[in-house]
């Protein structure tokens, strides 16, 4: 082992903070949309737009602060240096972690309720209601498996089910990246459209978190000792 590897150079300890800080400009997208939502149903005017949360506030007081949670305090999650704890004290990890799952599970569950409950809204259709049951299914799908992976000690399952959640809650941000570029070249979304490209949101930030996880898998092997330590 060399010695670059026991204490990693500036320029790699800057490296692993690019995948975090990604992640953070990403939720910023969801994160202040959220904010300007809560905004409105503090103070703000009932109009078509935002009547259906007037009418029913609760799912959506849930929801929003819940995402934000999950979503920032989920991105450094993925930060190598923080899964190493103290001998004898729970990493920063572990205590995140407790953190993440409900925040995740009320964002996921909260995000179902309003998809089914609520009246569409301009531009989404059958189509886009379909997509957003499936893809939040399967985010509470992950988070439990995840969480029944950690409590059988299977640290590898629990970050690779923990890493697919964590991907279709950022899809919120991912949609701004899919969506502009398509308005730019092409023109305005119709109803169409606009389900597919959220689609698509979902897929790629699903196919980026399989890739991450391929990639772990391929690396060199690490003793089980050592990632029970970096787990707890």
């Amino acid at each position: 082992m060399t010695p670059a590897t026991v204490f990693p150079s500036p320029p790699m300890r800057r490296t692993r903070w690019l995948v975090p800080a990604a992640l953070i400009l990403l939720s910023l997208v969801p994160v202040v949309a959220g904010a300007a939502r809560l905004t409105d149903l503090t103070g703000g005017e009932i109009t078509e737009d935002n009547a259906r949360f007037f009418d029913s506030p609760i799912p959506v007081l849930i929801h929003i602060p819940a995402v934000t949670v999950y979503l920032l305090l989920g991105a450094f999650q993925f930060l190598p240096s923080l899964r190493r704890g103290k001998r004898g004290k729970p990493s920063w990890h572990r205590i995140a972690g407790r953190i993440l799952v409900p925040t995740g599970l009320l964002a996921a569950l909260s995000g179902l309720w309003m998809a089914v409950f609520y009246d569409l809204p301009p531009l989404d259709g059958p189509l886009l209601l379909v997509l957003r049951l499936v893809f939040g299914s399967a985010m509470v799908v992950f988070i439990v498996l995840g969480f029944i992976a950690v409590r059988h000690r299977e640290y590898v399952r629990h970050s690779e089910w923990m890493s697919r959640a964590y991907a279709i809650g950022i899809a919120q941000g991912t949609i701004v990246v899919v969506t502009i570029p398509w308005i730019l070249l092409v023109g305005p979304v119709d109803e169409l459209t606009r389900a597919l490209l959220i689609g698509a949101s979902w897929v790629l930030s699903l196919a980026v978190a399989e890739y991450f996880i391929y990639r772990r898998a391929q690396g060199p092997a690490r003793p089980s000792r050592i990632s029970a330590r970096a787990a707890h």
